[in-house]
């Protein structure tokens, strides 16, 4: 079986990745919710840890950072008010780094995060992280790709989790997480499969 060609392709936008130094990164939904618990991921830790080399990199490049989170209210596996909605210590925003609160997958929906980018005065180029693959990480970089930015997603950096199918068959994490990020590299934005393969 032959690969179709990309959209991305079709429509001659290229897929370099950019310098993390030119980017803003956007770490996404890193929070205790995903560690444990009802909601936790699978590939959640080496997930982390990849995010927290991303984060020191990004630090080192003097590049913006900003965190988002979800809020799903008070009582709920999202619930920021407690500790299992806080973002996890391994990528906790320093003093300057904002903190935009989202509560739907699109962290543009109704959020500051248009506002805190022309803020930043950021360029196109942003970089992406976060949890999960599949959903918040593939409808923020739909929303980012929408409104004229640049997003590259680093894989190593993001997780999912099992799910039912239609069928009634099991779609293993790792064959979302492959899927969401086939998606998103059709047309909504380029990935980095790790870190390493980012131009600093």
């Amino acid at each position: 079986m032959t690969a179709s060609p990309t959209l991305r392709d079709v429509f001659g936008l290229g897929d370099p990745l950019p310098r993390l130094a030119d980017a803003t990164l956007i770490m996404i939904d890193f929070q205790n919710t995903y560690t444990t618990g009802v909601m936790a991921l699978e590939g959640a830790d080496e997930a982390l840890a990849a995010a927290a080399r991303l984060l020191s990199a990004a630090r080192a490049a003097g590049t913006p950072v900003i965190h988002v989170v979800n809020d799903g209210g008070e009582n709920t596996p999202y619930d920021i008010r407690a500790e299992i909605g806080a973002i996890c210590a391994q990528v906790a925003p320093v003093d300057g780094e904002p903190v935009v609160v989202k509560q739907v997958p699109n962290s543009f929906h109704n959020t500051d995060l248009e506002k805190t980018l022309r803020a930043l005065d950021a360029g196109p180029e942003l970089v992406l992280a976060g949890f999960m693959t599949h959903m918040c990480v593939t409808f923020t970089a739909q929303g980012a790709f929408n409104l004229g930015y640049h997003p590259t997603v680093v894989a190593e950096a993001t997780a999912t989790r099992a799910l039912a199918a239609p069928d009634g068959t099991t779609v293993p994490a790792a064959a979302l997480h492959t899927s969401a990020l086939t998606t998103i590299g059709d047309l909504f934005g380029t990935i980095a499969p790790t870190l390493a393969d980012l131009p600093i």
